[in-house]
């Protein structure tokens, strides 16, 4: 039999990481098997509660590697259709959690929902399961300081550029990953040559404009550099959003290699310069900056 949690676990962050650990443990104490059972793409996506704006923490890709590295035996991902959204909780738990994944144990974070009942409280989410015949354990609430741990709270803090604050409620650095792709070379001209980006997770959320001191995993190394996001006022007039890193100490050629950037921390705001003169000085005292963050990391 199976004891399993039950989500999206977007970020898979600190809070998700507390049902994990008595997920794990629970399924220990009983010798059984522990597993995660998500859905794909995020319910907002499909039933269009702003899916225009709305953006993921984590590809499915990255979620899996998360909760399988945490110790997780079984990973499983359900596409979520407006179909599906419809079923009745009673029916998620007989189909699903008891026949198709044979769940005997079904833990309960402090914001869990399925099914249609939404709103259910999660005692009214054991009272249902344990009507089934499941066995619940309920998670209480992870706090961050004083802020309650959430997906919501954390994209909250990268729309806003507070990439080390949404690392803490993370447990991990956030990250981009993605592929070099070729740019206009002109950051070579002034000595800071940079490696473009274009993400493989179209929804993944991209913090706030503005400059980086981030960690660089490309060619099998884990180097140091900076990164730029926003739309290069001082040397570019369109409304093209860009994501360049500049790794430093390096000057390999990797175009069309994959590559995650880890962010550490923020230094500054973009801003648009009077000259492309005072960008390179300004980007020389960015370098020294990011430098001493990462030195101190």
């Amino acid at each position: 039999m199976v004891v399993a949690a039950t989500g999206f676990f977007d970020g898979v962050h600190a809070g998700h990481r507390a049902v994990l650990q008595v997920l794990k443990d629970t399924a220990r104490e009983r010798g059984e098997e522990s597993a995660v059972i998500t859905f794909w793409p995020h319910p907002r996506n499909v039933l269009q509660q702003d899916a225009p704006s709305f953006r993921l923490l984590n590809s499915v890709d990255e979620k899996r590697e998360l909760i399988r590295s945490f110790g997780i035996d079984q990973f499983h991902v359900i596409p979520f259709t407006k179909d599906f959204s419809q079923l009745d909780t009673v029916d998620f738990m007989r189909d699903y959690l008891q026949e198709r994944y044979h769940v005997d144990t079904l833990i309960i974070g402090y914001d869990h929902r399925l099914g249609r009942s939404s709103t259910a409280s999660r005692e009214e989410l054991a009272a249902i399961a344990s009507s089934v015949g499941l066995r619940t354990r309920i998670v209480e609430e992870v706090h961050c300081g004083e802020r309650k741990v959430s997906s919501t709270a954390i994209r909250r803090l990268l729309t806003g550029g507070d990439v080390r604050g949404a690392g803490q409620m993370l447990g991990y650095r956030y990250s981009l990953f993605g592929v070099v792709v070729s740019g206009n070379m002109l950051g070579r001209t002034m000595g800071f040559p940079t490696a473009n980006m274009q993400l493989y997770e179209p929804l993944k959320l991209v913090p706030a404009d503005g400059v980086y001191a981030v960690t660089v995993d490309v060619l099998g190394q884990r180097r140091q550099g900076m990164r730029n996001i926003g739309t290069r006022p001082t040397v570019d007039m369109g409304n093209a959003r860009t994501i360049e890193t500049n790794i430093f100490d390096f000057n390999e050629d990797i175009y069309g290699l994959d590559i995650r950037i880890s962010f550490v921390d923020r230094i500054r705001d973009e801003h648009r310069f009077p000259s492309v003169d005072e960008l390179s000085r300004q980007m020389t005292k960015d370098s020294c900056t990011a430098r001493e963050i990462l030195a101190s990391v």
